[in-house]
């Protein structure tokens, strides 16, 4: 079934009629136009360009989003796509959503920007109250930056000056775990272990300390995820006894290591994690800017091992998708090592021209409403165990390692053999395959790797999700076919 222009796919829930386009399928605004214009100028993210644009090849489509609406895309041919990875796990609530819209507009009108050095505005004041709410205690101050990889550097160093403020400066290295993804920025990058980025980057990175990942995925025949959990925390263990005078904190995404391949871990892990940091005197970092506001089953992941984290990281779902903002929230114990006068030298040193701008505080502010407003943790159960059932059968597929599922994020791993999980070679890009079919019927599949995964913004249907599995099990029919 091609990609669907401005019409739903049978059997597909109305979103609402599609957008007035007129004008936007005239020659200089057409699909074509639009991409042909676009790779004269722009270089894009995560993308070898050449996909794009190479000659006597059939080439990777670059799409030009004109609107959105819910859970889906619109191009500026009029095809829609059912958005199954939520732009990049941002959108919560789908596009264009009127509450976030509405917030945003609002404050437009009020406010656009502000120092935040010296300065101060209602929204961010709220937006800190409300995240001090909603977090674990005793979480109780907020910082905040402009992205994901922003507020990990905002964590690795405030864990660092806290440690040199109290005389321990002998505390600069970090325990990541192996397959563990922080960002993009070289001190996120520092504390990732993705190899092509460690391996291009190595002179200008600092050398973190890996701890074996929990990852359920390296399971001994036999063993449990549970199990798997324990024993890393004995090897963890053994890494702390070894490096805890010289390590500030241990990182880690929790229960689901996202863009390592959505490995996915058991909650054991994160417990024991916060007693060891306890007993030997480093923080706990938790990255939830991917796996927090109810992607894994409860509003913040650590919420599943009922543990607190020294820094939760917080960025993508903060503002529901519209606008960049993160958050770092840490304990009084650690801003009180930086409240001192100013000639002792003790104050935190990081600023972002755009911190705390008042356009996404105030649509952050609302995401948290409608979180409150609505039972939003309540209706994701109901659409995870429909994908749970939609994808149970593909556990039986000759050439898929595992189904995992965490919440709302759900990964199929495709192997060339089933018994050995012997991987596809990269080179052959059979995810890649799985991404354009999904194109061709109007759904947006993006794989990591050769892992195919399912994070759709939270207002999507059941028939919804019935049309991304679908089109996923016919595209890894035709990525396996040879």
């Amino acid at each position: 079934m091609p990609a669907t222009r401005c019409a739903r796919p049978p059997g597909l829930s109305d979103h609402g009629r599609c957008a007035d386009h007129s004008g936007m399928t005239s020659s200089n605004r057409s699909n074509a136009a639009l991409a042909a214009r676009d790779l004269k100028h722009l270089w894009h993210p995560c993308t070898q360009m050449h996909d794009h644009g190479a000659a006597g090849t059939d080439p990777v489509p670059l799409l030009p989003i004109v609107a959105g609406e819910g859970a889906w895309l619109v191009d500026a041919d009029g095809r829609r796509y059912l958005d199954g990875i939520s732009s990049w796990w941002t959108n919560l609530f789908g596009h264009a959503h009127p509450r976030l819209a509405g917030a945003l507009a609002e404050q437009a009108q009020r406010l656009e920007h502000v120092i935040f050095a010296g300065f101060t505005h209602e929204p961010a004041i709220a937006l800190a109250e409300e995240l001090v709410r909603v977090t674990p205690a005793p979480l109780q101050r907020v910082f905040l930056a402009d992205n994901g990889s922003a507020a990990i550097e905002v964590a690795l160093k405030m864990s660092f000056h806290y440690w040199l403020n109290q005389g321990r400066g002998e505390k600069t290295r970090f325990i990541a775990l192996t397959g563990s993804y922080h960002g993009e920025t070289l001190g996120a990058l520092s504390v990732s272990d993705v190899a092509l980025y460690r391996k291009t980057y190595a002179p200008l990175l600092l050398t973190p300390i890996l701890a074996p990942s929990p990852d359920a995925y390296e399971a001994a025949p036999g063993e449990s995820a549970e199990e798997v959990a324990l024993r890393r925390l004995d090897e963890l263990r053994t890494l702390l006894e070894r490096h805890a005078h010289e390590t500030c904190a241990v990182i880690v995404e929790p229960l689901v290591q996202c863009a390592g391949g959505m490995r996915m871990y058991h909650p054991r892990y994160l417990a024991g994690l916060r007693r060891l940091c306890d007993e030997f005197e480093v923080h706990f970092i938790a990255d939830e800017i991917a796996v927090g506001f109810g992607r894994t089953g409860s509003l913040f992941a650590c919420e599943q091992a009922q543990v607190s984290p020294d820094f939760m990281c917080l960025s993508k779902g903060l503002t529901g998708g519209f606008l960049p903002l993160s958050a770092v929230l840490t304990t009084e114990a650690v801003y009180a090592a930086f409240y001192a006068e100013y000639n002792a030298g003790k104050a935190f040193l990081h600023s972002h021209s755009y911190t705390g701008n008042p356009l996404a505080c105030r649509v952050a502010l609302e995401t948290l409403a409608i979180f409150r407003d609505e039972p939003v943790l309540a209706r994701n159960r109901e659409l995870a165990a429909h994908l749970q059932q939609r994808l149970a059968p593909l556990r039986e597929h000759p050439q898929v390692a595992d189904v995992r599922q965490c919440g709302m994020i759900a990964a199929v791993e495709l192997v060339a053999d089933k018994r050995s999980r012997r991987p596809y070679p990269a080179e052959e890009r059979r995810g890649l395959r799985v991404y354009l079919h999904a194109l061709q019927r109007g759904a947006l599949l993006r794989p990591l790797g050769n892992v195919i995964y399912f994070m759709p913004p939270y207002v999507v249907t059941t028939a919804e999700i019935d049309h991304l599995v679908d089109t996923a099990l016919s595209g890894i029919e035709r990525a396996v076919a040879d």
